[in-house]
């Protein structure tokens, strides 16, 4: 399971799997990557807990292997 990760690091590491953004769009960011259109969480003072992590990566249909790589 991934660790709790900053908002920066998290947009850093999408990028590098492919996705643009962060756009705005509604209450929260989101990033694109073709077909998929995942929703982050706004920026914010703490990390983002490893459990939101994980359903962000599900929806992107990112392996929690495939993350630890980037």
């Amino acid at each position: 399971m991934p660790k709790n990760i900053s908002w920066r690091k998290l947009v850093q590491k999408l990028r590098k799997l492919g996705f643009d953004g962060p756009y705005s769009g509604g209450r929260h960011l989101f990033m694109i990557k073709s077909e998929f259109k995942i929703h982050i969480p706004n920026p914010h003072k703490g990390d983002i807990s490893r459990h939101l992590l994980a359903e962000i990566l599900r929806q992107a249909k990112i392996l929690p292997k495939e993350w630890d790589n980037v």
